[in-house]
């Protein structure tokens, strides 16, 4: 087995808990446009890549749709999606500049709602029991479709959320050992 394999399986176990354990208590907490939930999707695909990020998304999505909405099953491809956004953006540009974490973040804040949106909508009418409801139904009251309604409140609420995700991770990676770094697989001189 490759030496590396443990850790990178480990870390997988802590991102995965990382999401569920934040997006837990900050929707506990009420906190608007706030979510925290994709924190170790994205910590995962800085140290490790893509590929690996994804994976984390996933089994995040599946172990929320077992242990306490089944709902969030649905949403596994938006998790997978930042993932992928991420890795290749930290392959691709140094994660650990301020700004580059920032424009992966406003790319999120996009992204996310866009393969969002037609799941909520199809699924659930565009409502999803958050506080991000009453955005849906004001807009829908002002005269906008239903769509419009639910991706400009998922735009409104992941504007906040995405971008201080990327730039919390970037600030815990930078502060992460020099050895946990080193040791990291797909990644390029910029990534950490």
């Amino acid at each position: 087995m490759n030496k590396r394999k443990p850790l990178i399986l480990t870390y997988g176990a802590m991102c995965i808990t990382l999401n569920v354990v934040l997006g837990t208590v900050v929707s506990g907490l009420k906190i608007p446009l706030l979510f925290l939930d994709t924190i170790g999707t994205v910590l995962m695909a800085v140290l490790y890549g893509p590929w690996w990020g994804a994976l984390v998304g996933l089994l995040t999505n599946l172990v929320l749709g077992v242990t306490s909405s089944p709902s969030a099953i649905f949403f596994g491809i938006v998790n997978i999606a930042v993932a992928l956004v991420v890795g290749f953006m930290a392959r691709k540009f140094n994660f650990m500049k301020w700004y580059v974490a920032l424009i992966t973040g406003i790319i999120l804040a996009i992204i996310a709602p866009l393969i969002g949106t037609p799941i909520s909508v199809a699924v659930f009418g565009g409502l999803n029991g958050s506080g991000m409801d009453v955005i849906v139904l004001w807009l829908r009251a002002s005269g906008e479709s239903v769509f419009a309604s639910t991706f400009i409140s998922r735009v409104t609420g992941n504007f906040l959320d995405k971008i201080a995700t990327c730039l919390l991770v970037m600030f815990i990676v930078s502060k992460l050992p020099y050895l946990l770094k080193v040791y990291r697989i797909g990644a390029n001189k910029h990534a950490a």
